[in-house]
């Protein structure tokens, strides 16, 4: 992407002062009509559309703003401000799902699709995990068989973001059993209107009200040889693993972000709230407790734009954003318990911000890969890379 033209630091300010305002002004005085009606209200989308929001990371070629990883983050960032659910509507098309497009595609699938991913007209879903297959895509068992020129694809996945929505599913199928070859994993591009295509209810979630997710289905559907994504069936366990890393990153940004609010619920809370005719922000345990809350945001904000810039530059692309998520998606739960210890009784009241924050961070820890997941990506790295280094 290197060659895409890129937004300038001046011009991406105020993007991100634009992002900030609509976030804070627009959605967060809306975040009860989400969590009660489980949905982002129509005017909310077209005015996230209408901000480029759904393409902010499509390069401009086609249609997005063409923002990097460095500055992708600092958008994730306030982005989390708010309900989850408001970026889960543009993030698959700007991440994992819209990026393997990009970095995967053919000429002509990158023509077909990627003006309607990035304008909002169409939502790309990642079709990845399945029962036996989340964090590791090497469980994969929906197949993709050839048939002549085309492919047939059999299978189940569950828990797809954005399903319900989707007009696009990017689907990993095994061509192969794995070996020597390779893991036999290839990536289709498979419209949601396909013959064979079911997607099942929304799924009833811990939090996260608004955010959709459902199983899908793909009994027998046919697609032709320019579904499969860039022409080459060997290119599908690299993609998922790029998408995946660079998604880390992103997820790990939106975490910093919650518990940001997070903290500024808890220090406004502390400030105005009295126990014993004092504000409780003035007891010396409450105010350790925002200590830490906000040496925990502070610390994954740094973490953040390091990776990001190294992800950037090409100088980590694996450990440092596995760095980044495992940190900052076990610091947010954290600062999300604090919040509503620091509330106390309110803090476990619905409707109130930090109670839905407790419920809707839990899930950061298990999703692009789990904190277990991460670890094990993190310690074989360092014992791999020493090895190579005393060779």
């Amino acid at each position: 992407m290197s060659s895409e033209t890129e937004v300038t630091a001046e011009d991406f300010t105020d993007v991100r002062a634009q992002v900030r305002d609509f976030v804070r002004t627009k959605v967060v005085p809306r975040e009860n009509e989400i969590l009660a009606t489980d949905a982002i209200p129509e005017d909310i989308r077209k005015a996230a559309a209408d901000m480029g929001l759904f393409g902010y990371a499509i390069p401009q070629r086609w249609g997005g703003l063409g923002l990097n990883l460095v500055q992708d983050v600092e958008l994730a960032m306030e982005f989390g401000y708010t309900s989850l659910a408001l970026r889960s509507l543009f993030g698959t098309n700007n991440g994992i799902a819209g990026q393997v497009l990009v970095n995967f595609g053919t000429d002509t699938q990158r023509e077909r699709w990627l003006e309607g991913v990035a304008s909002g007209e169409v939502i790309a879903s990642f079709a990845l995990t399945e029962p036996g297959a989340g964090s590791n895509p090497a469980g994969l068992r929906t197949k993709a068989v050839r048939d002549g020129s085309d492919w047939v694809i059999d299978g189940g996945k569950q828990f797809i973001t954005n399903a319900p929505l989707a007009g696009l599913f990017v689907v990993f199928a095994r061509t192969r059993e794995p070996g020597p070859e390779g893991n036999g994993i290839a990536v289709f591009l498979v419209p949601a209107d396909a013959p064979g295509v079911t997607v099942g209810p929304k799924d009833a979630k811990m939090g996260q009200e608004g955010a959709w997710t459902a199983d899908v289905t793909f009994d027998s559907v046919r697609v032709g040889d320019d579904a499969l994504v860039g022409g080459d069936e060997k290119v599908g366990y690299k993609a998922a693993m790029s998408s995946l890393a660079r998604g880390r990153v992103h997820i790990a940004a939106l975490s910093v972000g919650t518990a940001q609010r997070a903290l500024d619920e808890s220090v406004s809370y502390a400030a105005a709230n009295t126990q014993g005719g004092v504000p409780i922000g003035d007891h010396q345990l409450v105010q350790a407790m925002l200590a830490d809350q906000y040496t925990g945001v502070e610390t994954g904000r740094a973490l953040v734009r390091d990776a990001a810039a190294k992800y950037v530059s090409g100088e980590d692309r694996r450990i440092a954003p596995s760095v980044a998520k495992l940190y900052c998606t076990e610091m947010v739960g954290k600062v999300a318990d604090l919040a509503v210890q620091v509330h106390g009784g309110a803090g476990y009241m619905r409707e109130v911000p930090v109670e839905r924050i407790y419920r809707e961070v839990r899930l950061l820890r298990l999703y692009e890969g789990t904190s277990e997941i991460q670890r094990l990506i993190i310690g074989g790295g360092l014992v791999r890379g020493e090895k190579e280094r005393l060779q």
